[in-house]
């Protein structure tokens, strides 16, 4: 007669491994930085590979020290820099970098036990930090293409959030990225050709971007009295469509569920338009990713569905 064996989650085995995800997540996210490149010159270029390595040497380091096994060849750590990275001004101090890379790696992932452990986006959070600790820098925006005029060093444009209305690039320079903001959030189309990849290798799946963009779009349509181009900038401006692809959909942090998804998209959408519109803060994206990772169980507990058969454990001593 054979043994029983009984072994933990997951029961379902898949060819794609973590290293192979991380891949096709950098894959992604490749037409981005050569964007980013074209965009904001070779500084953008050296930032990302600062965080990267920073980010892999943190992990590896940490590894070290608690004498875990070494994690860095997933490239995740890869994947939490490249994504910090987009979510930095080009001409940020690196020492600034490095702090938000030892933010992500080391307090946010490797102290909660590694990927898949962690309660909230690596990157999202460090970014709040150095927005929170280093605000005057972190809101310090280069003009695009300032590196190929004689004045490399006029900078301080603003972003479209923040533009008065007269000031505002044209939708074609927004979707193409030749506008300030951080250096991988500005090329929409850059952005869409990463996401729609992952869509269609089945890294993601299209619940919580589309949820997420569309709830922004809705909104930003009925606020702007039916007003189209408005509509539009608010969804190519920010960090709405690196959020909504690259960091809303990670799987540690989100719904297990597509109606999970569904509802952590909608109610992202929701927190971003609040706070562009009735904070004091410009942007939102990173702020209600955040809050929504942390209600993440929160929503799995509320729509997994019930095993059948399954009955409630009654409390001991009722």
């Amino acid at each position: 007669m054979n043994k029983l064996i009984v072994e933990p989650s997951p029961h379902i085995r898949s060819a794609w491994t973590t290293q192979k995800i991380m891949l096709n997540v950098i894959i992604a996210l490749f037409p981005a930085l050569v964007a980013a490149t074209v965009i904001f010159g070779l500084r953008a270029l050296l930032l990302t590979v600062i965080c990267c390595t920073a980010c892999v040497l943190f992990e590896w380091l940490f590894c070290l020290v608690t004498k875990r096994p070494n994690s860095i060849s997933d490239l995740s750590a890869v994947v939490t820099g490249l994504l910090l990275a987009f979510n930095l001004p080009v001409d940020l101090p690196v020492y600034m970098a490095v702090i938000g890379c030892f933010v992500a790696i080391v307090i946010v992932k490797c102290l909660f036990g590694g990927i898949g452990q962690n309660f909230a986006n690596p990157a999202i959070t460090a970014r709040i930090v150095l927005m929170l600790s280093f605000t005057a820098s972190m809101t310090k925006w280069t003009d695009p293409l300032v590196w190929l005029s004689d004045k490399p060093d006029a900078v301080a444009s603003a972003t479209p959030l923040a533009a008065e209305p007269d000031a505002l690039p044209t939708l074609m320079d927004m979707f193409l990225g030749v506008r300030g903001g951080c250096l991988g959030e500005t090329c929409t189309l850059a952005l869409l050709i990463g996401g729609i990849y992952l869509i269609i290798r089945g890294i993601i799946r299209p619940v919580t971007p589309v949820a997420f963009i569309g709830t922004v779009a809705v909104l930003s349509l009925i606020y702007g009295g039916g007003d189209w181009q408005y509509m539009l900038y608010q969804i190519m401006s920010g960090g709405l469509i690196i959020g909504a692809f690259f960091m809303a959909t990670d799987y540690a942090t989100t719904p297990i569920t597509d109606k999970g998804r569904l509802i952590f998209g909608v109610c992202c959408g929701l927190i971003t338009f609040a706070i562009r519109q009735f904070a004091s803060l410009p942007e939102g994206v990173s702020y209600s990713i955040l809050v929504m990772n942390c209600l993440a169980p929160t929503i799995d507990k509320l729509t997994v569905p019930r095993p059948l058969g399954a009955l409630k454990q009654k409390k001991e001593g009722k």
